[in-house]
């Protein structure tokens, strides 16, 4: 159960954002309506993206924080929208003391809870955890994802 829309200052939420789809949209949109001031982006660029599948084909990491910035300021033009790249499981979710909640899935909420952990390690408050659920494939009901996308265009390409 997500809050209320403008229940925080300040929202934090992290990802790979490549070929933004409906599930990341989705995602971005919760943060973006959940945020009265300020939407921080963490996007995983460097050593982060070799365990991902089809690594090669990600997007370069300007496009996808263009995407990602343009995306969040289409919904609430008036937001303070700071994406930056990270290298980290982390990024700025355990060092800014001005946050007051992340925007995780089901499926990277231990990685909210080690955030959480890790701010406490660092002296400061936890955040409220915020969990959006993941948006199904139309095609195949399985969950959608930006490798699902990478693996079909390596397929086309003959290249898998």
């Amino acid at each position: 159960m997500v809050s209320r829309p403008n229940s925080y200052g300040a929202v934090v939420l992290g990802g790979t954002f490549d070929r933004l789809h409906d599930g990341h949209r989705l995602f971005l949109k919760v943060a973006a309506e959940l945020a009265r001031e300020r939407v921080v982006v963490g996007i995983l660029d460097g050593p982060m993206l070799s365990r991902k599948q089809f690594a090669h084909l990600i997007t370069p990491i300007e496009q996808r924080i263009k995407a990602v910035e343009d995306y969040i300021k289409s919904i609430k033009p008036n937001l303070i929208v700071q994406v930056q790249h990270i290298t980290d499981p982390y990024g700025p979710s355990v060092v800014d003391k001005d946050l007051d909640a992340i925007v995780v899935s089901e499926e990277t909420l231990p990685g909210g809870l080690l955030v959480n952990k890790k701010r406490a390690e660092n002296g400061l408050s936890p955040l409220k955890v915020e969990v959006v659920n993941l948006v199904s494939e139309e095609s195949s009901g399985e969950k959608l994802s930006s490798s699902t996308l990478r693996k079909r265009e390596a397929h086309i390409a003959g290249k898998l």
